[in-house]
C-alpha cells in the first residue's frame, strides 16, 4: 500500500484563500492593511526566487509589500539603519531580512535588531525565549508549516512518538517546541546520533531537516509513520522537476528522504518539492497578519495552527 501524500500546495493555498479573507475583513472593519517589509542582500539565485515568490504571495493576500534590495557589499551599519526605520514604520507590520547575509554582516546582530513584534520569521532572541518557555510570540515559518500538516493527517498529535533530525536554530529546534507543545514525546537526532537508523524507526511521526539529499532510507521508517520532509537539495538528474544548471547538466531537487522508497512503507508522506515549501511562504503570511491585529489591538483570527 502506498504512503497517503500530503499535498502542501493544496494545504497552503487554503491556508492563503483563508489569510486573504481576514485581510479583506481588516480592512473593511478598520481599514488596516496588513504590510510586510522584506530585506534582500545581493543576487543569490535561490533567494531572489523565494522573495519573488513571496512577493506573489503577498499581492494575492492584499497585502501591502515594501522591498528593499542591497548590493552584496552593503554595510552593516546601512543595513541596520533600514531596520531602525521600519521598526518606526506604522505601515510595515512584518520585516523579514533574507538569509544568508554575506560575511561583512552578523546575521545575528541583524535579527536582533528588528522590533521582536514584527519579527514574522520568528528568529529574534525574545520570541525564542517565549516560545520555549510556552508563552505567545511569532513562530518560525517553516517549524509552524510541518506541524500544520502533520495535524491534516494526525488529528492529534499527543502522546506520539516524534522524532526530529536537525537541531538548527531555524527548524529543528523550535519544532521541539511545537512539539511539545502538542504533547508529543519528542527526540532530537543529529550527525552525532548514535544509529540513527534505529532512532527513526521509533517515530510515529518522523521530520527530516538535515539538508542531505535522500539519506533517510525506506527501511528507517515505521511502518504507517507519518514523514514530513523539509530538505531541498539539488542533485544531477532528470525527472517531472528537472531544470538546467547553466550549461552543465540538469539538476533535480529532492528531499532528505529517499521518496520512492518511503512511498512504500510510510502511511502519509510529504513530496519535494510541493510538500513543506509552500506552507512556508503561507505562515509568513499568517504571521503578518497576526502580528498586525496585535500592533493595532486586534484579536487575531483564529486560522492556521
Amino acid at each position: 500500500m502506498s504512503a497517503r501524500i500530503i499535498d502542501g500546495k493544496a494545504i497552503a493555498a487554503e491556508l492563503r484563500a483563508k489569510i486573504a479573507g481576514e485581510v479583506a475583513r481588516l480592512q473593511a472593519a478598520h481599514q488596516l492593511v496588513p504590510g510586510i517589509a522584506v530585506v534582500q542582500v545581493g543576487d543569490n539565485p535561490a533567494s531572489s526566487v523565494y522573495v519573488r515568490n513571496k512577493a506573489k504571495a503577498v499581492a494575492e493576500a492584499g497585502m501591502r509589500a515594501f522591498d528593499h534590495t542591497f548590493p552584496e557589499n552593503v554595510s552593516e551599519a546601512e543595513l541596520l539603519t533600514l531596520i531602525g526605520k521600519l521598526n518606526g514604520d506604522a505601515q510595515v507590520n512584518g520585516i523579514l531580512v533574507q538569509l544568508p547575509l554575506p560575511p561583512q554582516i552578523d546575521a545575528q546582530k541583524v535579527i536582533a535588531s528588528i522590533e521582536p513584534d514584527k519579527d514574522v520569521d520568528g528568529f529574534h532572541p525574545l520570541n525564542t525565549g517565549r516560545h520555549a518557555s510556552g508563552l505567545p510570540g511569532l513562530v518560525p515559518c517553516t517549524p509552524l508549516g510541518c506541524v500544520m500538516l502533520a495535524k491534516t493527517v494526525l488529528p492529534s498529535l499527543s502522546g506520539l512518538e516524534a522524532v526530529v533530525i536537525g537541531r538548527s536554530n531555524i527548524v529543528g529546534k523550535p519544532l521541539v517546541q511545537l512539539l511539545l507543545a502538542e504533547d508529543a514525546t519528542v527526540t532530537v537526532a543529529h550527525s552525532k546520533t548514535r544509529d540513527l537508523p534505529s532512532v527513526c524507526r521509533r517515530a510515529d511521526l518522523l521530520i527530516t531537516a538535515i539538508g542531505r539529499p535522500e539519506m533517510v532510507r525506506g527501511d528507517w521508517i515505521k511502518p504507517g509513520a507519518t514523514v514530513i520532509d523539509v530538505g531541498i537539495n539539488r542533485v544531477p538528474g532528470e525527472g517531472r522537476e528537472s531544470r538546467p544548471a547553466g550549461g552543465a547538466g540538469k539538476y533535480k531537487i529532492v528531499g532528505d528522504v529517499a521518496f520512492a522508497e518511503a512511498e512504500k512503507i510510510a502511511g502519509a508522506l510529504t513530496p519535494v518539492p510541493g510538500g513543506v515549501g509552500p506552507m512556508t511562504i503561507a505562515c509568513l503570511l499568517l504571521n503578518t497578519l497576526r502580528a498586525a491585529c496585535a500592533q493595532n489591538g486586534l484579536e487575531a483570527p483564529q486560522i492556521g495552527g
